[in-house]
């Protein structure tokens, strides 16, 4: 199962006006996630894996917070009443929460359980400080099959792509208030396996060729990640090719579900 909680940095007509003034901060990094919902949808399609995504932009309302956390609203939107901001919650949180979670029961009750990706990407720098990686894993060093998924799957890309650095928990912890972090208090580790897909926006805003070979990466990776013939292998460890097509988990990743949607 695939989700982007920040795929796009759309204001409905009502909230317009509001963010007249906001333009330039709708296209920065904290308006959206450049590059996540073209990840998402290539997971998604890759893999036969249902798709949850979001266009509405994060300071309107951020899907990937809790309803208590200060950052749930831009300041703007904040300091609107209480019944517009209940409206928000009504109209684009709490149906995306709800189809998320029922995608989650869904695979669980077919499959037996469920690997979810959530898709968001990175600014390279922030308050001055380069962000010292192109792809970080988050994950919650407490679930065993997160730690063994993220584990691989980093495995994976840095033999697909030496040059890459891949840094799990970074640049936030996985742990940290989010999706993820709320589907883990709900689903039992046994059947839930959620991992947070972070990726430097430079490769995005670069485009052309480099920005289309990391998301092939990204997939090709998660296949091996997947795929016992490649996680098994001597051989395949350290060089696993691209155009493998295997779907069947790794036996330490069935025990604790599979992808959503993943053809059997």
């Amino acid at each position: 199962m695939i989700t982007c909680e920040h795929g796009g940095n759309r204001i409905p007509e009502p909230y317009r006006d509001v963010f007249r003034p906001y333009r330039a901060l709708l296209q920065s990094h904290r308006g959206f996630d450049a590059g996540s919902l073209s990840m998402a949808r290539a997971l998604a399609k890759a893999f036969g894996a249902p798709c949850v995504a979001a266009t509405v932009s994060r300071l309107l309302v951020d899907l990937n917070r809790s309803t208590g956390h200060p950052c749930l609203h831009y300041g703007a939107i904040r300091r609107l009443p209480e019944p517009v901001r209940m409206g928000i919650l009504e109209q684009h949180y709490q149906p995306y929460r709800t189809q998320a979670e029922h995608l989650v029961m869904q695979a669980i009750t077919r499959h037996g359980g469920v690997v979810h990706l959530s898709c968001h990407s990175f600014t390279p720098e922030l308050e001055g400080k380069t962000r010292e990686a192109d792809i970080g894993l988050l994950y919650d060093p407490a679930r065993p099959g997160e730690v063994a998924l993220a584990a691989r799957w980093k495995a994976a890309i840095e033999a697909l792509e030496p040059e890459l650095t891949v840094r799990r928990n970074y640049p936030y912890a996985g742990r940290n208030d989010g999706l993820t972090t709320s589907l883990r208090k709900r689903f039992a580790p046994e059947v839930y396996i959620g991992v947070e897909l972070e990726l430097n926006q430079k490769h995005v805003l670069r485009g052309g060729r480099q920005w289309a070979s990391l998301r092939e990466t990204v997939i090709e990776s998660l296949r091996a990640a997947l795929d016992p013939c490649v996680a098994d292998s001597p051989e395949q460890t350290t060089r696993p090719s691209r155009t493998r097509h295997h779907n069947a988990p790794h036996p330490e990743l069935r025990r604790n579900g599979h992808l959503a949607g993943t053809p059997q």
